[in-house]
């Protein structure tokens, strides 16, 4: 059994992202890039996105994080805040006060789940540090903990994939793959080793949201060719 995939939609509008989810049916997930859109919307706006079983995850990265939402930390997480006490999915990062992260995780609903992430766009840290971070997001009461890095060479895919395995001991639900060419073949690979759901751009409606995203049938068509 593999990991989630989850269709990464940054679009400047619900009706665009409404498209884009509609295009995108064999995902499991439909995350709503809000730092994205061209201005500030009710989360009722996207309701309809998650039909058909697909769950709703919204995401407002801040510029820190390599997002485009400009505003004050609070207008920030208010609609996160919002999503998670409805049920819907819904991203802090692991570098938000620690005010946010708790405002969110605090939230909440039964069938919800917040994702607490961290993104290093330039390199992968080492070992030690890595599993710092794991350690902290495990810590801090999310339901999933993300981290991504930069991989430059196939060292730095094999370190941050065996994290899955310490994620595991720890009975914490992880994604954690590697952003660039080089970190391609662990956005696969992770959802075949216990990775929790890997991130993959629409076919239609909206490019790549990070250097090395496959597309939603470039994924599927390469597990189906491994299953």
């Amino acid at each position: 059994m593999t990991g989630k995939i989850c269709v990464s939609i940054a679009a400047a509008t619900p009706a665009e992202v409404a498209s884009a989810a509609a295009a995108a049916a064999s995902a499991d997930v439909i995350e709503v890039r809000l730092d994205a859109l061209a201005s500030r919307v009710s989360i009722d706006d996207f309701a309809a996105a998650g039909n058909g079983g697909r769950e709703l995850l919204f995401t407002n990265r801040p510029p820190w994080e390599g997002g485009g939402f400009s505003g004050s930390e609070e207008e920030r997480t208010a609609p996160l805040i919002e999503a998670a006490g409805r049920g819907f999915w819904a991203d802090i990062e692991l570098s938000a006060p620690e005010a946010s992260r708790r405002a969110v995780i605090g939230a909440a609903a039964p069938d919800a789940r917040v994702i607490v992430s961290w993104h290093d766009f330039s390199s992968t840290p080492d070992p030690r540090e890595l599993s710092a971070i794991l350690a902290r997001m495990a810590e801090s009461g999310a339901h999933v903990g993300k981290i991504v890095t930069t991989a430059h060479g196939p060292n730095d895919v094999l370190r941050v994939l065996s994290l899955l395995e310490e994620a595991a001991a720890r009975d914490f639900p992880l994604i954690a793959f590697c952003m660039g060419e080089a970190g391609r073949i662990s956005r696969v690979a992770t959802l075949f080793l216990g990775g929790f759901m890997s991130y993959v751009a629409p076919d239609e409606g909206g490019g790549a949201t990070a250097p090395g995203q496959l597309t939603l049938s470039a994924m599927r068509r390469i597990i189906g060719e491994m299953a």
